[in-house]
C-alpha cells in the first residue's frame, strides 16, 4: 500500500516527459510543486470541494440517525417477523450497488412533484442533478443496520428492564440510554459511510451534468483528454482530494479501530 501511494506522490511532482520516459523514475529530477497550483487552476474545485462536503457530511449524518435506531429496534424491540426482516437486511449486503444502479436512478427520477414532475412521478427531471438526489441513496445501507444491532445486542436485558421500571418508552431508551454510549460503532460507521461517499463516483456520474454538482471525483476526469492524459496534474489533484480522508483517518482510527471491534462481540 505504501508504494502506491509512493508513486502517486512522485508522478505528482514530476514533468510529463520523465513519466513518459523510456526507464520510469522513482524520483523526479526536479521537484515540480507547480503542478498543484496548476491542478488546482484546471476547474472550479472550490464548488467541487463543497458540493462533495454538502452530499459527504448530510448522507453521514442522517445515515448514522437512521442506521442507530434500525439496529436498536432490531436488537432490543421484540416484533413478529423481526428475524425475516433482519434476513432481508442481510440479503441487502450481498447485492452489489451496481446492480440496483438503475433501479435507484428511476425511483430518484420518478419522485412525484420533484424537479417537474406530476403526482406519478413523470414529465420531468425529478431529482437528477440536486443534492437531495445524490445524498438519498447513501442515508440506509444494510451494513450499517447490521454492525448498530451487533453492538446494541452486546448490552444486558436487565438495561431494558430498569429503564422500563423508571418509565422510559422505547424511544427514550434510546436517546437516553443507547445512543449516548454508542459513540465507538458511530465513529467506525461514521468513517465507512464519509470515505464511501466522499469517493463515489459511479452514483455523481449517472445522476450530475455539468460543473454546478460536478464532485471532486467527478473533477479529476478534467485532466484525460482523447489524446492524452496529464498525469502529473491528476496526481496531484487525487493528492489533494484525497486530504480530508487522510485527516479523518489519522485523527480517528483509534475511534474506528474500537467501534468495530465493540460491533463484532456479543455477551
Amino acid at each position: 500500500m505504501g508504494f502506491p501511494l509512493y508513486m502517486t506522490v512522485s508522478v505528482s511532482l514530476q514533468t510529463m516527459s520523465e513519466i513518459y520516459a523510456s526507464s520510469p523514475k522513482l524520483l523526479p529530477a526536479r521537484a515540480q510543486w507547480g503542478n498543484y497550483p496548476l491542478a488546482m487552476s484546471a476547474g472550479d474545485w472550490g464548488r467541487y470541494f463543497y458540493n462533495s462536503l454538502v452530499v459527504t457530511v448530510v448522507a453521514t449524518v442522517v445515515s448514522l440517525g437512521i442506521n442507530s435506531m434500525s439496529g436498536f429496534v432490531f436488537a432490543r424491540v421484540p416484533f413478529r417477523g423481526r428475524k425475516a426482516l433482519f434476513a432481508l437486511v442481510l440479503l441487502g449486503m450481498m447485492i452489489p450497488p451496481e446492480v440496483t444502479l438503475f433501479s435507484v436512478f428511476k425511483l430518484v427520477r420518478s419522485i412525484p412533484f420533484a424537479g417537474g414532475n406530476d403526482w406519478l412521478g413523470r414529465g420531468g427531471r425529478g431529482l437528477m442533478n440536486t443534492y437531495a438526489g445524490l445524498i438519498l441513496p447513501y442515508v440506509a445501507g444494510s451494513f450499517g443496520v447490521f454492525l448498530c444491532r451487533q453492538f446494541y445486542l452486546g448490552f444486558p436485558r436487565e438495561l431494558d428492564d430498569a429503564a422500563c421500571i423508571d418509565g422510559c418508552g422505547r424511544f427514550s431508551q434510546f436517546t437516553r440510554i443507547y445512543l449516548p454510549l454508542s459513540g465507538p460503532v458511530l465513529a467506525s460507521l461514521g468513517i465507512l459511510k464519509f470515505t464511501g461517499s466522499w469517493n463515489e463516483y459511479t452514483w455523481p456520474l449517472v445522476l450530475t451534468s455539468g460543473d454546478a454538482m460536478k464532485t471532486v471525483q467527478l473533477a479529476l476526469t478534467t485532466f484525460r483528454s482523447e489524446t492524452e492524459i496529464q498525469w502529473n496534474q491528476l496526481m496531484a489533484a487525487t493528492l489533494i482530494s484525497g486530504l480530508p480522508i487522510y485527516l479523518l483517518f489519522f485523527f480517528a482510527q483509534k475511534h474506528f479501530v474500537s467501534g468495530l471491534l465493540a460491533g463484532s462481540v456479543k455477551g
